[in-house]
C-alpha cells in the first residue's frame, strides 16, 4: 500500500504553472531582452539611491504598513493612503483579492487573452475560472457580461491589456461596472496605465472612489523599473483594503523596496522621460514591422503583439528562433492562446532597431 501523503487543494494541479519571459540566449550571447516590458530607462536614480542607502539598517524589520511608500502614492495621485494597500508586485495583491473573495462554488471571470496570473489566482483559491471572448484582441464588455452568473465573485480586467496592448475607454468600463451586480468585485488591472495616451482612457482611480466594489492594482515593474524589487500596490474601498491588510504578510515589502518605491514615485520627471521615449519608438517599431508585410495590433503600452502567418518556416516559432540565434528574445504567447504572435518589447533605440533588422533578415531569407 503507498504510504499515506498530504495532498493540495482541489484545483491546484490543474494550475499550469506561469512561465516568465526568457532571459537567455545560447551560447553566451549578452542578451537584446525584449521579452517582459521592462522599461529601457531603467529605474529613477534616485529609487537607486533610496535603496542603497537603505542597505545600512537591514538588521531591522521594514515598516509593516509601508507608511513611506504608500504616502508617496498618495501625494501624487491624490488618493488617501489608508486605502492604499502594498504588496510584493501587483501579482501578490491580485492573489490576495482572489484569497479573500473567492472560494469553492465561485467564478472568477476574465478575458480570452487576459493575463494568466487570473486563471491561476482563481483555480488556486478553488474556485471555477470562466473565459469571456474578446472581439479583434479587445475587452467585449457584452461578451463579460453575458457570462455573469449568480456565481461570480470577481472579474478582472487588465486595462491596458497584456499581451494585446489593447485598452477599454472609461466609458465601457463604467458601463462594464453598471452591469455586474453590486456583490461582484471589479479588479481593473493598470500595470501599464502611466504609458496610455488616450484621451478616453483612465486607469480606475474615480470608479473605485466612486463605488464600493472596485479594486484597482498598479505595479513599479514597468514604467518605474523596479522589477527586481517587487512593489505593488492596490487603491480600494475602505472594506476591501481592511480585508486584504488582515490576510496580507505582516512584512510583505522590504525595507530597500519601500525606500525605492517612494523615491521613484517622487522622481516624476524620470517618468516622463519614459513616457517620451515609448512615444516615439512604439509607432516607429509598429510601422516598421508592418512594412515588412507582419500584422501588429494596434498598442497603447509599452510592447507590441506581433502576428505572423501559419506557414511552416514563417510562422512564429520560426521566428522566436530566428531571433534567438542572433541573442534577441521576445515573448512567445501561445499560452495566451496566440501561437500566432510573438510579443515584441519596446527597447532603446539599438535594441528596436536590431530587432527590426533581423525581422526583415526573417522575412528576407523566407520569401
Amino acid at each position: 500500500m503507498a504510504p499515506l501523503a498530504p495532498k493540495p487543494r482541489p484545483g491546484v494541479l490543474d494550475i499550469e504553472a506561469y512561465v516568465p519571459g526568457e532571459s537567455h540566449v545560447a551560447g553566451g550571447l549578452p542578451p537584446v531582452k525584449l521579452s517582459s516590458n521592462e522599461t529601457p530607462l531603467g529605474p529613477s536614480p534616485k529609487a537607486v539611491a533610496a535603496f542603497t542607502a537603505a542597505g545600512a539598517a537591514l538588521e531591522r524589520y521594514p515598516d509593516g504598513q509601508a507608511t513611506a511608500l504608500r504616502q508617496a502614492i498618495a501625494r501624487r495621485f491624490g488618493l488617501k493612503p489608508d486605502r492604499i494597500v502594498c504588496g510584493a508586485g501587483s501579482d501578490e495583491l491580485i492573489s490576495l483579492i482572489a484569497h479573500a473573495y473567492l472560494g469553492p462554488g465561485d467564478e472568477g471571470l476574465f478575458t480570452e487573452h487576459g493575463f494568466l496570473l487570473y486563471r491561476i489566482v482563481v483555480l488556486a483559491a478553488g474556485a471555477t475560472p470562466v473565459v469571456a471572448p474578446e472581439t479583434n484582441y479587445r475587452t467585449d464588455v457584452d461578451a463579460i457580461l453575458k457570462r455573469v452568473t449568480p456565481r461570480t465573485r470577481i472579474v478582472f480586467l487588465a486595462n491596458p491589456n497584456n499581451p494585446t496592448g489593447t485598452y477599454l475607454g472609461i466609458d465601457e468600463v463604467r458601463r462594464l461596472r453598471a452591469g455586474l451586480p453590486g456583490d461582484v468585485l471589479l479588479l481593473l488591472d493598470a500595470a501599464y496605465a502611466e504609458y496610455v495616451r488616450r484621451n478616453d482612457y483612465e486607469a480606475g482611480l474615480e470608479l473605485v472612489a466612486t463605488t464600493e466594489n472596485t479594486v484597482m492594482t498598479r505595479t513599479f515593474s514597468k514604467i518605474f523599473g523596479l522589477a527586481g524589487l517587487r512593489i505593488g500596490w492596490a487603491y480600494c474601498p475602505s472594506a476591501i483594503a481592511d480585508a486584504l491588510n488582515r490576510i496580507r504578510g505582516p512584512f510583505n515589502l522590504s525595507a530597500p523596496s519601500i525606500a525605492a518605491g517612494a523615491a521613484a514615485m517622487d522622481d516624476w520627471a524620470h517618468i516622463e522621460a519614459s513616457v517620451r521615449h515609448n512615444d516615439e519608438w512604439l509607432p516607429w517599431l509598429t510601422g516598421e514591422i508592418e512594412k515588412l508585410g507582419l500584422s501588429v495590433t494596434p498598442s497603447v503600452a509599452n510592447f507590441i503583439l506581433v502576428h505572423f502567418p501559419p506557414s511552416a518556416g514563417r510562422d512564429a516559432a520560426a521566428c522566436d528562433a530566428f531571433l534567438k540565434a542572433r541573442g534577441i528574445i521576445v515573448r512567445r504567447v501561445a499560452g495566451y492562446g496566440l501561437p500566432g504572435a510573438l510579443r515584441i518589447t519596446i527597447g532603446t533605440e539599438a535594441e528596436n532597431r536590431k530587432v527590426v533588422d533581423a525581422l526583415k533578415a526573417f522575412v528576407g531569407a523566407r520569401a
